[in-house]
């Protein structure tokens, strides 16, 4: 018999096909049996609803439209000023408003200011400076001086620096300095707080910082400091207004022409000190101003000192910055293809006009443009030269020189090259702390036994959160059904309180009874409606659950926007937008469980509503709860337990941050909240502290607060238990 090699697909095809179909059957069945059990409510199988096409940018497009609302309003308000005396009125409104929330600054103490070293220079000699702004809050800075000073009393300039990890020690700042005193200034050159040799989370090993860049080192404590109903903001013009005392002591200094200018953040801090400062004759900002609907409008909020705390709410805007400055010279310097909208620029600029132009100055104010980027320009830097020139007194060329710029190690103040390890001082983190640890002893002080008082305290959680009660849940939309052993899934939408929707879904038990829940998950409807959950548990035990994506989380979210600030994968400019408002993520949220209470009421007709929250969301749900009485028992699983916690831990847990509402410490904190559901049953179980850790003295502290508020009723009410499994304490809690 003849031998032929065997060909698999000539010998066997029947069973070659059939495996080829065998494993395509594989592949497809998981996909096919996935596309009709998703838990999406507005995408279902191969169906979009395009008018909520945009849905995952909900939660930025919202809070951006209460800003833009709060715009529209201001410019309607200015617009009908057609006086001196109006404009003066205006003024006086802004002035008091910018201490308000800039402030309350402290006292002056000394400046214990010190020269740590001279550089000299052909032209000029470098003086660096250490003086302390607050008693222990080291500023390192460096003064320029022209060389042949023969007694004579010269112009100065502050420089502020922009977002560079090397303050004012960076190539292209140095240019400018250089330049500066090249002409005749005196030139004072300050590092902000988490930048140059002021690092604040400083890693001596690495020799960097341990959280990022300089905008991260300024919003991971802003942060902390907003939620104390403090800011960045108010540290960094602090710093820029003893920089002014300091020059004042020098008699090198001619008290009447003292200017200010920087770019980019240091745009912001130019424009800030020069708001507050009347000692400051010329201000020159580059590459900062615009206007807020115009930065909300392209690339959002920056980082947090960028961020005063309601100061849209107070009706201001960038213009005001510049407009309470008049008639005192100023000068907007700008780039047309900058991130900060040129719109915005000509807009404020604009307007700012007309304030100058009633006090018959229009000379003082102006603009400088040049084709470019976010940089600096020749152009733009001869047009900020000419324009101290002109008004600090001190003619001559303008022209942009070529100059050698020092080298680093000439630009060294602090003896170690950090603050954080050449002295032993505070930090922001600490002078907000010793804030904090003073709102949390009046809030200590809080009677939580007099049921009398809780009307107070969350009627300013309400105020605080910028928190809008329901009054209408509205119809839900039905998109669809998920069947499941033991239960179904339906899945609704309905209205929120803006443009934007929440998707939810409902486990609805074949025996379903009059008790129903609202599960609130970190990971949204998708993680909290996962086989073998707490929601199966509860649907499984007769309750109709509520599982919603709340607006930011699920399909809701986490939307485009991120930010100069995204730490630890939470967008803190996101957060920072309602700081601006006068709202609160927590706030919108909040009203957002009540109304879905509210449905599972009125709508679906259930007798009692439960509310369970996880994690991060602990928080919406406590707010929730404390302005709803139609939440009959809440359970909390891993929870903050205060925010006094987190702003007290030097690393906190980012996750927390969108929870917290920007002044909160100072009318109320998470215990308070919880404390005032007395007698409706609470459950806390396996709590956490601003660490993200379970134990600690603050959650025994935290937890001292709520139990007193329990004593007088019954026990059981309040149910505290740490473990791995806490369906045991759920047992007790639904029963």
């Amino acid at each position: 018999m003849d031998f032929k090699p065997r060909i698999p697909g000539q010998l066997f095809p029947r069973v070659i096909n059939r495996i080829i179909l065998f494993c395509a059957v594989l592949c497809v069945l998981p996909a096919a049996a996935y596309a009709q059990d998703r838990p999406d409510v507005l995408q279902i199988r191969n169906m979009t609803w395009l008018h909520h096409s945009d849905i995952s940018n909900s939660l930025y497009r919202h809070l951006a439209e209460d800003a833009y609302r709060l715009l529209d309003i201001r410019k309607e308000e200015v617009s009908e000023i057609i006086s001196l005396s109006g404009w003066k009125d205006r003024q006086a409104d802004i002035r008091e408003k910018l201490m308000e929330i800039m402030g309350p600054f402290p006292d002056k103490s000394d400046l214990n200011a010190a020269i740590t070293g001279t550089v000299h220079k052909e032209e000029y000699r470098i003086e660096h400076i250490v003086f302390e702004s607050r008693p222990g809050f080291y500023v390192t800075s460096s003064m320029y001086l022209p060389e042949a000073t023969n007694n004579k009393s010269f112009p100065a300039i502050i420089y502020c620096s922009g977002h560079t990890a090397e303050g004012y020690r960076s190539r292209v700042y140095q240019h400018k300095i250089i330049n500066l005193v090249k002409k005749g200034f005196i030139v004072f050159a300050f590092d902000p707080v988490g930048q140059g040799e002021r690092l604040e989370y400083f890693d001596p090993q690495k020799g960097r910082s341990l959280i990022g860049g300089p905008t991260a080192e300024h919003s991971w404590p802003g942060a902390q400091a907003f939620i104390a109903g403090s800011s960045l903001a108010g540290y960094m013009v602090w710093d820029g207004i003893r920089a002014v005392d300091y020059l004042l002591t020098r008699d090198e200094v001619d008290p009447g022409r003292i200017g200010i200018t920087g770019r980019s953040g240091g745009g912001t801090q130019a424009s800030y000190i020069a708001a507050i400062d009347d000692r400051i004759h010329a201000a020159a900002p580059e590459a900062y101003i615009t206007s807020f609907k115009r930065l909300l409008q392209s690339i959002g909020p920056q980082d947090a000192e960028q961020n005063l705390y309601h100061a849209i709410m107070h009706g201001l805007d960038h213009a005001d910055l510049l407009a309470v400055r008049a008639p005192r010279p100023a000068m907007i310097i700008s780039t047309i293809n900058d991130f900060f909208s040129i719109q915005g620029a000509r807009e404020t600029f604009r307007e700012v006009r007309s304030v100058y132009g009633a006090y018959g100055k229009s000379e003082n104010i102006g603009m400088a443009e040049d084709l470019e980027g976010h940089a600096s320009t020749a152009k733009n830097r001869e047009a900020m030269y000419a324009f101290f020139q002109h008004h600090l007194d001190n003619p001559g060329s303008h022209e942009d020189l070529d100059v050698r710029i020092p080298g680093q190690e000439e630009l060294i103040v602090a003896s170690t090259g950090q603050v954080s390890t050449s002295y032993d001082g505070e930090t922001v983190f600490s002078l907000n702390l010793s804030h904090a640890s003073y709102l949390q002893e009046r809030l200590a002080e809080f009677p939580v036994s007099h049921l009398s008082d809780w009307n107070g305290m969350i009627s300013s959680a309400k105020r605080l959160s910028g928190y809008r009660d329901p009054q209408k849940p509205g119809i839900p939309v039905y998109t669809g059904r998920i069947e499941r052993d033991g239960y179904n899934i339906e899945k609704y939408f309905i209205q929120g309180e803006g443009g934007y929707v929440i998707p939810f879904l409902l486990m609805v038990p074949p025996d379903a009874g009059p008790r129903s829940a609202i599960y609130l998950d970190p990971g949204g409807k998708s993680a909290g409606a996962s086989p073998g959950g707490i929601a199966e548990w509860l649907a499984r035990k007769g309750f109709t659950v509520l599982i919603p994506d709340l607006i930011g989380i699920g399909e809701t979210g986490p939307g485009y926007f991120r930010g100069d600030s995204h730490i630890g994968d939470v967008s803190y400019n996101v957060w920072f937008t309602p700081v601006l408002t006068g709202r609160s993520i927590a706030g919108v949220r909040a009203a957002d469980v009540v109304r879905l209470t509210r449905l599972l009421g009125g709508y679906f007709g259930m007798k009692e509503v439960l509310a369970l929250a996880r994690g991060e969301l602990a928080a919406e749900l406590l707010h929730a709860a404390a302005f709803e009485p139609e939440i009959s028992r809440v359970a909390l699983l891993e929870p903050l337990t205060s925010y006094n916690s987190l702003v007290s831990s030097r690393f906190y847990d980012p996750r927390f941050i969108h929870g917290a509402v920007p002044g909160m410490l100072r009318h109320y904190d998470l215990p308070l909240l919880a404390a005032s559901l007395a007698p409706r049953r609470l459950l806390l179980s396996n709590p956490v502290d601003g660490t993200g850790k379970p134990g600690g003295r603050h959650i025994e502290r935290d937890l001292s607060v709520i139990r007193a508020a329990y004593k007088e009723y019954e026990r059981g009410l309040l149910i505290f238990e740490t473990g791995p499994d806490p369906e045991k304490s759920l047992l007790r809690w639904i029963e």
